[in-house]
């Protein structure tokens, strides 16, 4: 039975079991698209087997009836999302999480985050999160000034990805920082292990970037601003290994996945990287002693090897330039000894 043919006494029996997430009303301009391929693109975590299964299960109602996958949307459509838990609310909880901070003021502070640990809570992931640990530390902190509950926050990093970020302690803070991120004059190097050897051991990549309609990859482009938001990516080769590389990357803006996506793009996939290719050995020698040893560096580092190395901002307070630097974690400087020790012959 669809969810529109309930009568009011079913409706209230179903609310124990469904509940109303999210409705989405289409832009006039909306053109015609698959109703699987528009939410994927819209939700948070929602791949296509989901969006299928709850299509299949009569929990998503175009115009407050059931639809199929293979439906286009089109403009002014009312789509409405029903789930079998509630949604969350907006309340974060506060957890004793361990921070490494780096530096602290009455402004700011610089938390060096591990690798696994995720910004902010989301579907998934709704505890042990840098938020859930910044709340349980600090009291009063700040939120965006849509009213989003994302106590000091004025970027954030990848999960996978370890390293700093800038933590705003005051709206002044919140709002100075937010505005050099908005105009691009925050100073951000990342280390990356990435495979193989550039050509060009100095470049500028400069694409647009998009979310892929199939996952949650990010894709690369040059045709227009219209398909993606463009990306710069400053990068130097640091040291090299004959299958693999050490680089720095300064970002000139800060999409999501821009290295990662950047460095796929190139050729060049960042080393132990699973979502863009660099958990694959990626050389012709795929046996024996290197095959062995590739295997070993990818459980020391199974994520990503990429560490967001130094920031540097104007202070909100004293509007001085400011720099700050971590070294590289464990599991990063670990494999990185390994690359220079290892030798092919």
């Amino acid at each position: 039975m669809a969810l529109s043919e309930i009568n009011s006494t079913e409706q209230e029996e179903l609310e124990d079991e469904l509940f109303l997430h999210q409705t989405i009303i289409t832009d006039k301009g909306q053109s015609l698209l698959r109703i699987d391929k528009f939410l994927m693109d819209r939700l948070a975590n929602a791949s296509r087997n989901r969006v299928q299964n709850a299509i299949d299960g009569e929990t998503i109602l175009v115009n407050d009836k059931p639809t199929k996958a293979n439906y286009r949307v089109r403009p002014l459509d009312k789509i409405t999302i029903f789930l079998p838990n509630p949604p969350r609310n907006d309340e974060i909880l506060p957890e004793d999480i361990a921070l490494d901070i780096v530096y602290e003021d009455a402004q700011l502070l610089l938390v060096n985050k591990p690798a696994g640990m995720v910004v902010h809570p989301a579907y998934g992931n709704w505890t042990g999160t840098l938020v859930n640990a910044l709340v349980h530390h600090f009291r009063f902190l700040p939120t965006t000034k849509n009213g989003a509950i994302r106590p000091g926050l004025v970027h954030r990093i990848d999960k996978d990805t370890s390293g700093l970020l800038v933590i705003a302690k005051s709206e002044e803070a919140m709002t100075k920082l937010a505005s050099q991120f908005f105009y691009h004059s925050i100073e951000r190097t990342y280390y990356a292990l990435i495979w193989g050897e550039p050509k060009e051991l100095k470049g500028t990549i400069s694409t647009y970037l998009n979310r892929s309609l199939s996952d949650r990859r990010v894709t690369v482009n040059y045709d227009s601003p219209e398909k993606g938001k463009i990306a710069i990516t400053h990068y130097e080769v640091i040291e090299k290994f004959g299958f693999a590389s050490l680089i720095k990357c300064n970002l000139k803006t800060g999409r999501t996945h821009q290295i990662r996506a950047h460095m796929k793009h190139l050729g060049h996939p960042i080393f132990s990287d699973s979502m863009y290719g660099g958990d694959k050995i990626l050389k012709s020698a795929t046996i024996g002693k290197f095959k062995n040893f590739i295997e070993n560096c990818f459980q020391i580092i199974p994520r990503q090897a990429l560490h967001a190395k130094t920031l540097g901002f104007v202070h909100p307070q004293t509007k001085e330039m400011v720099q700050f630097n971590t070294d590289l974690p464990l599991d990063f400087a670990t494999v990185l000894e390994k690359f220079r020790k290892f030798s092919l012959t």
